[in-house]
């Protein structure tokens, strides 16, 4: 009997790398341009249109956000397209599958960039600020390294919760193990719940008024 790989049996780092990098810039790129969206209007004062017009916070917070999930979704396509041509990954999941996963996760890491930007008032503080907290736990709390089995404690649990480990057994299971929607509804589910959360979250320390 000779034991092997159930998936990516000849072990191309391609088809391991490719899927989690994808991971990785769709939670980076949505959140900076989302942070950098508020907070450029914060440095040439136009968000005093909030405090004057009958818009509510949720309103102006999902104003900036939709266009930038459109944009990421954009993206994405780009960076799938080019993961199976450029790169040679096969991809033999479900297309939609991976597609809902998708957009539920920029939703999420866009509301991470809104979330950056209330509590910063410049442009180079929202890009290190929104770099550092979300490409930090990408790397070491999402699986993307180490597997998150591996963690314990407080790092387990944070790791549940942070989109990116969610979106990666997304990627990685359409693109190698060929999962589809019954295979992934923890991970839609969690990911679901995570955007109302942050959303509300910002709608909370947005402030309405100016003091």
């Amino acid at each position: 009997i000779e034991a092997r790989y159930r998936y990516n049996q000849d072990f191309e780092s391609f088809n391991a790398m490719v899927p989690g990098t994808i991971a990785i810039l769709l939670v980076l790129i949505p959140a900076m341009l989302t942070a950098l969206g508020v907070v450029r209007e914060k440095e040439l004062g136009t968000i005093t249109n909030l405090y004057v017009t009958p818009i509510t916070r949720l309103e102006f917070l999902l104003g900036k956000q939709l266009p930038y999930v459109c944009v990421s979704m954009i993206g994405f396509f780009g960076l799938l397209l080019l993961a199976v041509t450029l790169f040679g990954v096969q991809f033999k999941g479900s297309l939609a599958a991976i597609t809902l996963g998708a957009l539920l996760y920029v939703t999420a890491t866009s509301s991470l960039g809104l979330l950056m930007s209330t509590f910063t008032r410049s442009q180079v503080a929202a890009i290190f600020g929104t770099a550092i907290a979300t490409m930090t736990p990408a790397f070491a709390f999402s699986g993307l390294n180490t597997s998150v089995a591996a963690l314990e404690g407080g790092a387990a649990a944070f790791s549940k919760i942070y989109p990116t480990t969610h979106f990666l057994v997304i990627s990685r299971g359409t693109f190698s193990k060929a999962l589809s929607f019954g295979d992934l509804t923890d991970q839609f589910l969690a990911l679901a719940i995570f955007v109302p959360v942050i959303i509300v979250l910002c709608g909370l320390l947005l402030r309405k008024q100016e003091k």
